[in-house]
C-alpha cells in the first residue's frame, strides 16, 4: 500500500477528468480510473482483449478487474478469465464518506458533510453471493480496497428535500486506509470477527459485524459453502455456526491498515 502513489494518481486522474467535463457529468469514471491507475500505471496494460471480453488490467500479475457493485455481470467474464488466468477482483468500499449535493438547475455544489454511515469489509458479501460458485476457485483472489472519498449526487429525489431515491454522480476518492488481501479460501477467516464467540447464530454473526440480518445470512451461506464455518445444530429457528478450517495457515500480512 503507498498512500503518497495513490494521492498523486488521485490529482493526476482528477484534473484529467475535470478538464474534460468537469464534476456533475463524470458518471462515476473516476473512482474507476483512478484504482486502475494505481494498481497499473502502464496504460497499455489496460483495457485488454480477452476473447470477447476486456480486462481492466492485464500483466504480469494476471488480470485485474475492477467492480463497484452487480457481479452478477461479471459471471461470464470470470467463466473465461479463469480457465488460463489469475484473476483479482478489486473491490472499493468507502469507509468514510464525505457528501456534497449537486443542484440540478444552478449547478451550485453544496459543501461537504461526512456521512454517519462507515463502509465495512463485509460489504462484500452482498456482491460475493452473485459469484459464489467461482468463490472455491483458486485462481481468485480478491482485494478489498478501503477509502476515503467524496460522493457527489444530484439533488434530485423524491423527498422534500429531494436527497431520498436521489441519483449518484460520482465518487472521488481522497485517501486510501487499508487494503484487504484474499489470497486463497483459508484467507475467509478474516470475515469472522475477534469479538464473534462460537458457536454463534446469524443473529450473533449480524451484531458482531454490524450487517442486516439478511446480508449476515448471506455470508454465512457463503462461509458455509467455503467450508470456513459448518452448521452444527439449531437454536429455535436459528442454525448454530462453529469453526470449520483451522486458522493457523491464515496469512497474517494479508491485511495492511492505516488510521
Amino acid at each position: 500500500m503507498d498512500q503518497l502513489k495513490f494521492k498523486t494518481v488521485c490529482d493526476k486522474i482528477i484534473n484529467i477528468e475535470r478538464a474534460k467535463c468537469g464534476i456533475g457529468t463524470l458518471g462515476e469514471k473516476t473512482l474507476h480510473s483512478i484504482l486502475k491507475h494505481y494498481f497499473e500505471e502502464n496504460e497499455k496494460n489496460h483495457e485488454i482483449k480477452i476473447s470477447s471480453f476486456f480486462a481492466d488490467i492485464k500483466n504480469d500479475n494476471g488480470i485485474t478487474e475492477i467492480q463497484t457493485r452487480n457481479f452478477d455481470k461479471l459471471r461470464k467474464k470470470l467463466q473465461c478469465f479463469l480457465e488460463n488466468e489469475t484473476v483479482t477482483l478489486l473491490f472499493p468500499v468507502a469507509d468514510i464518506k464525505w457528501l456534497l449535493w449537486i443542484d440540478m438547475q444552478t449547478g451550485e455544489v453544496t459543501k461537504k458533510r461526512k456521512s454517519p454511515k462507515r463502509g465495512k469489509i463485509y460489504d462484500i458479501f452482498s456482491e460475493l453471493y452473485k459469484i459464489k460458485q467461482y468463490l472455491d476457485n483458486p485462481s481468485l483472489k480478491l482485494c478489498i480496497v478501503m477509502l476515503e472519498l467524496y460522493e457527489y449526487r444530484y439533488l434530485n429525489g423524491w423527498s422534500k428535500d429531494k436527497k431520498k431515491g436521489s441519483r449518484r454522480c460520482d465518487r472521488i476518492p481522497v485517501d486510501l486506509l487499508s487494503q484487504v488481501q484474499i489470497n486463497n479460501i483459508n484467507d475467509y477467516h478474516i470475515f469472522l470477527p475477534e469479538n464473534l464467540k462460537f458457536p454463534f447464530t446469524s443473529k450473533d454473526y449480524k451484531k458482531a459485524t454490524g450487517l442486516s440480518m439478511r446480508n449476515a445470512q448471506t455470508a454465512l451461506n457463503i462461509l458455509n459453502f467455503l467450508k470456513i464455518v459448518r452448521r452444527t445444530a439449531k437454536q429455535g429457528n436459528l442454525f448454530l455456526y462453529d469453526r470449520e478450517t483451522p486458522l493457523n495457515t491464515v496469512d497474517e500480512k494479508r491485511v495492511e491498515y492505516r488510521y
